[in-house]
């Protein structure tokens, strides 16, 4: 008998909590109109995904269009619910379809809308990135649940290790793959025709990044060593649009490679001196010389703790 009433109160008690989760995930805004597409520069495009702080009006990472003559390259969906959005704002630039689409990563604010384009797409990532996807369980910010059963049929098809080519021409787009960094398949696509790129989230915006090591791959410390191969290794990139923030410059791109340098290098000095995380997080400042950067207190804990944990091993 007191088996069952105990039994009963735990039950009663688990009903509660996720009753209350529940309502904390319906009380979570959520955006109602996406934002319009706009012109980076000739047959390239943007759709800004928003601030992912403000939720009452974000929609996901921004997504890439880019008009070839055979067709239209997307690079992103956005979370999912947005991909008919997406498909209505490229209609607005062009009557050709879409034809392909990459992801620059497995994250859901990337790859939430893939399910919601044609099948027909030639969906293409990094090897990492489908691996990923294709995982049979996952925390919901991996996304694998969503191509699950039927929905299988939008895994990439198409993979790369290193670099890969796509099309040929001024519609030629170069994929990179450098390492990892924000996941564990980051992939940096170029569009050389106009002197473009799409970064994803290894270059999100000008703050302490948000490095998924637990459950995409990531490494806080090879995230360094990525950013660096990457602007040694990507030439005549002038323009790039962002993972979260509007389009930046190549010279900004290397500004952001010197910021994480110094902020790995913060951690190494404090482990080598005795510090503990903690003590090296609280202490952290931004330097000077990086005025319009932001660091999230948790984010700089967290970052810095993953350091000390790989640097241990």
């Amino acid at each position: 008998m007191k088996r069952a009433i105990a039994l009963a109160a735990l039950i009663a008690v688990l009903g509660l909590s996720l009753a209350a989760a529940g309502y904390q995930g319906q009380a979570q805004p959520r955006a109602t109109k996406i934002r319009g597409i706009q012109k980076v520069k000739d047959n390239l495009y943007w759709i800004p995904g928003g601030d992912p702080e403000d939720r009452a009006t974000w929609t996901g990472g921004n997504t890439a269009v880019f008009v070839t003559n055979t067709g239209v390259v997307v690079v992103d969906t956005m979370l999912a619910g947005w991909g008919h959005a997406i498909l209505d704002q490229i209609k607005s630039v062009t009557d050709k379809p879409v034809t392909m689409l990459i992801n620059s990563h497995t994250h859901n604010d990337h790859s939430g809308s893939n399910t919601e384009f044609p099948a027909s797409v030639e969906f293409v990532a990094h090897e990492n990135t489908k691996a990923n996807m294709s995982k049979v369980a996952c925390a919901p910010v991996t996304n694998c649940q969503a191509f699950k059963g039927e929905n299988a049929k939008f895994l990439p098809k198409t993979t790369f290790k290193d670099k890969m080519s796509l099309l040929d021409g001024k519609d030629r787009i170069d994929l990179y793959y450098f390492g990892r960094g924000h996941t564990n398949g980051d992939t940096w696509i170029v569009f050389p025709a106009v002197g473009a790129m799409h970064s994803g989230d290894m270059f999100a915006r000008k703050r302490v990044p948000s490095i998924d090591v637990d459950n995409s791959g990531g490494s806080a410390v090879e995230f360094s060593q990525t950013l660096a191969k990457t602007v040694a290794g990507i030439k005549n990139v002038d323009t790039i649009v962002t993972g979260h923030s509007a389009p930046m410059t190549w010279n900004d791109l290397k500004e952001y490679a010197d910021f994480h340098r110094d902020f790995l290098a913060t951690a190494r000095e404090g482990m080598k001196g005795g510090k503990s995380a903690d003590e090296v997080a609280s202490a952290y400042k931004i330097p000077d010389k990086y005025k319009n950067y932001y660091a999230d207190p948790q984010r700089v804990k967290a970052n810095i703790q993953a350091i000390y944990n790989e640097l241990k091993k």
